[in-house]
């Protein structure tokens, strides 16, 4: 599955559009972890607890968006993007979105 941000994938075409899909998760923080942010923002620094926590979110987001796509028959998301909000003080919801497409390869022969 050809994932992009992009509305184009360099070398295909679209040639069907079957919509929008989507794929969420809602992460909440632990204590322990938090106990480890406020001594960090004493002293600075990444909170890597808090930059691996949300990674895992955005793959897991990801992976449900591909799912979603897969089961409409796309080889290809495009448009994709991310949002992030937060639903109380300790949750956060990583949001993906894009339009599923089928594409094929370009087969018209370009200048070098």
């Amino acid at each position: 599955m050809m994932v992009t941000p992009s509305s184009e994938v360099v070398g295909y075409r679209v040639v069907r559009t079957l919509g929008l899909v989507r794929g969420n998760t809602i992460r909440a923080r632990h204590l322990g972890k938090d106990i480890l942010a406020v001594l960090k923002n004493i002293v600075g620094g990444e909170i890597h607890e808090y930059t691996k926590m949300m990674g895992e979110a955005r793959e897991q987001a990801i992976d449900r968006m591909v799912a979603e796509a897969e089961s409409l028959g796309a080889n290809a998301i495009i448009d994709v993007d991310f949002s992030t909000s937060y639903l109380m003080g300790a949750a956060a919801e990583i949001l993906v979105f894009g339009n599923a497409v089928i594409i094929e390869r370009d087969d018209v022969s370009r200048p070098r």
